[in-house]
C-alpha cells in the first residue's frame, strides 16, 4: 500500500515500523511533526520533553532497558543535546537507538544555518540522510538496525526540504522486536575515565566497520548516466535537484554521510571527466573528497550559504536557464512575518517600545517584536540566553537596572530560562525578566508544554507554575499582569524595573488563536472622527491599514482584542455592544 506522505510523516512510519517504543522530543521547526504523527500510533509512548538534552537522556535510558527509542530535534537543538550525545558514542546502546535532527538551509525558521554533518564527524556517529519520504521511512527503520548492529546511537539527517516536501511511500506492517534484557554493565555504561579509555578503543573499532560498510552497504550507490563529462556526488535533496538538472549525468548518491566511502568515490571518479560535489552548507563531502585525493568543484560553484535549487545547478553545470515554468515578472513585494491579530505579545512590546528599554529577546514567535513599528528587541541569542545575556548585561552596566528588561516565553523558560533565573538570584542580580505565558508552545504549532497542564495527547497533566517556580528560586517580586490592558501591563514592568532586586513580571494571556479563546466581534472606525493622527498604527497590528487620510479596520483579521481602542485620541475606534 502506498501513501503521499510528508518526509516528517514518513519518519513516523518507520518509527512505526521499525517497533520503536520510546519517543521522546523537544518541538523545533522544521523537526516537530516527527514526533507528531509518531503521536498517533498507540503502540509507541511519546512525550514532549523541557529540551532537546532531556529528551535524548530519556530516549537513551529507554534504549539502555532494552527498548528502541528515538528523539527528534532541529539543528540547534542538537546543540543543546549534544552533551549526551558525544557521551553516548562511547557507551553505545541497549535497544536501538536513533536521533534525527533537522537541518534548515536557508533560514526558514532559524536563527543560523549550522551543518549537522559535523557533529556526526566529531561525536564520531553514524548518519543517514534520505533524499525523500520512502528513505524516510526506509533510513529510519535501518537505522534502528545499524544501532543494534553497531552498538551505537545514529543520526538521522533531515532538511526542510526534506521534513516538509511529500512523495509516495510504501508501507509496511509493524515489526515488534523483544525488549532487550537489562544487564548491569558500569564498564558500559559508567563513563568514569577508567572505563572511558577502554571504550574509546571500542568506538574507533566501530568506525573501522562502518567504513567497510560505506563502500559496500546499500545506503551509497552509482546511477549511471549517458554523459559522463560531469559526474556529481551529492546527498539528500540535492541528489532530487541534480537528478532532474542533470537527468543524462553520473551520480554517486549518498545516504551514508559518516563515514563518507573511500575506494567507492576513487572509482566513480575514475568513470568520468570531472567531478561536481552538490551539497549545501559545509564542503563536508568536498573536503572529504580532496583529503583522499580526489580532485572536485562544488563550493566555488554553488557557494555555502542558503539552498540549492534544481535551476542554480542547471545553470552552473550547463550554462541553461530553466526552460519551462512561470516566471514572476519582476521583484514580488516584501512580506515580512509578524505578530498575528490578537496577539497578547503585541500590548507587551508596545509597553516596552513607549518606555525606551533595552531588551534581551529569546527565542519564540515573540522575537518578531524586534520588527517594526514596534521595535522592542535589542538581542537575540538562543534558548534561555535573554535571561543569562541580561544578568551579564547589567553585571557589566549595573547603571543601566531598572533601565533594560529580559524577555521569555512560557516554553522557552522551562526549556533553558530557570537555570538563568537561579544564576540571577544566586549572584544578587538585579534582573527584570518578563515571561510571556501564552498558554502553549506557540511559534513552532501549538504544542502543550510543562505550563500547560497537558501531555501530547492533549490529556489532563500535572501544571509546573511558573509564579512558583520563580518564587522557589528566590524571587520576591513575582507581577501577574494582562498585556491586553496596557495601564496595568505599563504598571507592573515599572513596579518591577524599580524594585531592587531580581523581578519576575508574567504576561498572561492565550494565545489568539488556542481554541476555546473567545473570539470577540470586530472594532470599527468612525470615519468621521478620525483624525488621520495614525497613532492606531503603533502596533504594528495586521487587520489595521490606513488609506485616503483614514485608519481602517478589516472586519476578517480582527479579533476584537481592543488594543487599538485605547490608542485613539479622538476614540474614533469603537468596540461593538455585545451587551
Amino acid at each position: 500500500m502506498k501513501e503521499l506522505m510528508l518526509g516528517n510523516q514518513a519518519v513516523a512510519q518507520g518509527l512505526y515500523q521499525a517497533g520503536c517504543r520510546v519517543v521522546s522530543s523537544y518541538p523545533g521547526t522544521p523537526s516537530t511533526e516527527i514526533t507528531e504523527f509518531a503521536s498517533t500510533y498507540p503502540e509507541i509512548y511519546t512525550e514532549w520533553a523541557p529540551n532537546e538534552k532531556v529528551a535524548y537522556e530519556a530516549a537513551m535510558g529507554a534504549s539502555i532497558a532494552g527498548a528502541r527509542a528515538f528523539c527528534a530535534m532541529k539543528h540547534v537543538g542538537l546543540n543543546v543535546a549534544a552533551d549526551p550525545l558525544f557521551t553516548t558514542a562511547y557507551t553505545g546502546v541497549g535497544g536501538g537507538m536513533v536521533a534525527a535532527v533537522a537541518d534548515d538551509p536557508g533560514m526558514h525558521s532559524s536563527q543560523n544555518e549550522q551543518d549537522s554533518r559535523r557533529y556526526a564527524v566529531a561525536a564520531k556517529l553514524p548518519m543517514l540522510e534520505p533524499a525523500d519520504s520512502q528513505e524516510c521511512a526506509d533510513f529510519t527503520e535501518a537505522a534502528f538496525r545499524l544501532s543494534e548492529e553497531y552498538d551505537t546511537p545514529v543520526l538521522l539527517r533531515l532538511s526542510t526540504r526534506v521534513s516538509h516536501s511529500q512523495s509516495l511511500v510504501e508501507t509496511k506492517e509493524r515489526r515488534e522486536p523483544p525488549l532487550k534484557p537489562y544487564q548491569k554493565d558500569p564498564g558500559k555504561y559508567v563513563m568514569m575515565p577508567a572505563n572511558a579509555k577502554k571504550r574509546r578503543v571500542v568506538v574507533e573499532g566501530r568506525m573501522a566497520a562502518l567504513e567497510k560498510l560505506a563502500e559496500t552497504g546499500p545506503f551509497n550507490r552509482v546511477e549511471p548516466g549517458s554523459d559522463r563529462s560531469i559526474g556529481v556526488i551529492t546527498a539528500g535533496i540535492c541528489y532530487q535537484y541534480v537528478r532532474e538538472a542533470m537527468p543524462d549525468a553520473p551520480i554517486l548518491k549518498l545516504g551514508l554521510l559518516n563515514p563518507l566511502p573511500v575506494k567507492m568515490i576513487l572509482d566513480f571518479a575514475e568513470t568520468v571527466d570531472e567531478v561536481i560535489v552538490a551539497e549545501e552548507l559545509d564542503p563536508v563531502i568536498e573536503s572529504h573528497c580532496a583529503a583522499i585525493g580526489v580532485p572536485v568543484r562544488g563550493k566555488e560553484l554553488f557557494g555555502a550559504i542558503g539552498e540549492l535549487s534544481q535551476n542554480l545547478v542547471r545553470r552552473e553545470l550547463t550554462g541553461r536557464e530553466p526552460e519551462e515554468g512561470f516566471r514572476y515578472p519582476g521583484e514580488l513585494p516584501a512580506r515580512p512575518p509578524i505578530l498575528c491579530p490578537g496577539c497578547p505579545h503585541r500590548g507587551l512590546f508596545y509597553t516596552l517600545h513607549r518606555l525606551g528599554v533595552t531588551v534581551f529577546g529569546d527565542i519564540g514567535c515573540y522575537t518578531l517584536g524586534s520588527l517594526p513599528p514596534l521595535s522592542a528587541m535589542d538581542v537575540t541569542l538562543c534558548m534561555g540566553a535573554s535571561v543569562s545575556g541580561l544578568h551579564g548585561y547589567l553585571k557589566a552596566r549595573p547603571k543601566e537596572a531598572g533601565k533594560a528588561v529580559g524577555v521569555i516565553g512560557d516554553s522557552t523558560f522551562v526549556h533553558s530560562g530557570i537555570t538563568g533565573l537561579i544564576d540571577t538570584v544566586y549572584n544578587k542580580g538585579l534582573s527584570t525578566v518578563i515571561i510571556l505565558d501564552n498558554s502553549i508552545t506557540g511559534m513552532t504549532g501549538h504544542q502543550e508544554n510543562p505550563t500547560t497542564g497537558r501531555d501530547i495527547h492533549r490529556r489532563p497533566a500535572p501544571q509546573l507554575s511558573i509564579e512558583g517556580v520563580c518564587r522557589a528560586v528566590g524571587v520576591e517580586k513575582v507581577l501577574i499582569a494582562d498585556p491586553g490592558d496596557l495601564s496595568a501591563m505599563e504598571a507592573a514592568v515599572r513596579e518591577a524595573l524599580a524594585w531592587e532586586g531580581p523581578a519576575v513580571v508574567i504576561a498572561r494571556r492565550p494565545c489568539a488563536l488556542l481554541k476555546g479563546v473567545k473570539r470577540l466581534p470586530p472594532v470599527r472606525v468612525e470615519e468621521s472622527a478620525c483624525i488621520g493622527c495614525r497613532a492606531c498604527m503603533r502596533i504594528g497590528c495586521p487587520a489595521v491599514s490606513f488609506g485616503g487620510g483614514k485608519a481602517h479596520i478589516d472586519e476578517t483579521l480582527c479579533v476584537g482584542c481592543g488594543l487599538c481602542v485605547g490608542l485613539c485620541p479622538k476614540n474614533a475606534i469603537e468596540e461593538e455592544d455585545t451587551k
